[in-house]
């Protein structure tokens, strides 16, 4: 099996460019938060923070009239300590509806939404980026721990059925059901659409796992691959034999393209001889899941993970099986995420009760 630090390391180097590009128009407290949680945190994490700071300073730029017009790399601590509560709930109610600028105008080109899970994310920012400043003694207080954060309420984790794991596999295997158009294009991809869907229900891989595989990372041999997991951690995951059958008849196949320049090891290519893109595998899941759960128009890479890990749990029972698999650092993370209690599961546990029995007819004699 062969290092896929390369793909990750490109990864990498992409979002610290775009971290540091950011920045640059940030205040200069903002590149120093950034650079110190780099040692505690990947590149996804400080790219969603440094898109989180420019939201939130563009807001204060434009929104507030104590801050009205500054540029946002000239704030300074004695400023960002002048932050009041008041202007951190205006910044709640500003994220559920504003506008999307052209760099360096005034012209809004996007609308934008925030619903409360997002609202929390944003205003967790924030708060990690005024601990920060707090601590290192450059604000005399805090006064982000005084907004509360969203509550979030619950929905139910969507997921496919068997019955609707099954259709989506015979789509992606016959193409019915699918346009015109695009049985067109699935003669081309059948071998590789095919392989993808049965990778994420049959091992619960991340499609950011997923798209960074090479060639190499695969062993029919012993049924395993290995998988670059969130903070760079490599481990070795197994896969049924189903998964190895698409598995080995799409790399029969992939053996026949020519990559482009740079794209020589991936396992999962594009039309265009590319690695193929997150949105690419999203778009494919969502064009199969149309026609296999119209009901269910969400489902998405993630949610095919969920259908693997909820299969997985009913079948074992055993949720620190699943949270391993899943890479989960704790196991309440998959107890919250997984642990689907079906009725099925609920009348188990009815069946499995046992009461004494006793006869009241007796009681009845009694009264008369």
């Amino acid at each position: 099996m062969a290092d896929a630090s390369s793909y990750r390391e490109q990864i990498d180097a992409k979002r610290i460019v775009q971290i540091r590009e950011i920045a640059r128009e940030l205040p200069q407290a903002c590149g120093d938060f950034l650079r110190a949680i780099a040692v505690t945190t990947g590149t996804f994490t400080r790219l969603a923070y440094a898109i989180d700071l420019k939201t939130f300073f563009h807001f204060l730029q434009t929104e507030r009239v104590l801050f009205a017009q500054k540029p946002l790399y000239a704030f300074t601590d004695a400023d960002l300590a002048q932050l009041t509560q008041s202007d951190l709930t205006a910044y709640v109610e500003y994220l559920t509806f504003y506008y999307k600028t052209e760099p360096d105008s005034d012209v809004p080109v996007k609308a934008l939404t925030n619903h409360d899970l997002a609202i929390k994310r944003k205003l967790c920012s924030i708060r990690a980026f005024y601990e920060y400043l707090f601590k290192n003694q450059r604000i005399p207080a805090n006064v982000t721990t005084l907004v509360p954060l969203p509550k979030i309420h619950e929905k139910p984790i969507l997921r496919l059925t068997m019955d609707e794991m099954h259709k989506i596999l015979e789509q992606a295997a016959t193409g019915d059901g699918l346009t015109d158009r695009q049985k067109a294009w699935h003669k081309l991809t059948v071998k590789r659409d095919y392989a993808l869907l049965s990778l994420f229900l049959g091992t619960g891989v991340r499609v950011s796992e997923c798209i960074g595989l090479n060639i190499a990372d695969v062993n029919l041999e012993d049924n395993a691959f290995l998988v670059t997991r969130k903070g760079g951690n490599q481990v070795v995951l197994y896969f049924p034999p189903e998964v190895a059958e698409a598995l080995a008849e799409y790399l029969a196949e992939r053996e026949k393209v020519d990559p482009l320049p740079g794209h020589e090891d991936a396992l999962f290519l594009s039309m265009q001889r590319r690695r193929i893109t997150q949105r690419a595998v999203q778009n494919l899941v969502k064009k199969y899941a149309a026609i296999a759960a119209p009901l269910k128009p969400r489902i998405s890479p993630h949610k095919l993970r969920s259908t693997f890990a909820t299969n997985l749990y009913n079948k074992t029972g055993d949720i620190y099986l699943v949270a391993d698999v899943l890479g989960h650092s704790s196991v309440d993370t998959t107890r919250k995420h997984y642990a689907d209690m079906t009725d099925a599961r609920r009348r188990m546990a009815a069946e499995n009760v046992e009461l004494p029995v006793f006869d009241t007819s007796s009681a009845d004699q009694n009264k008369q």
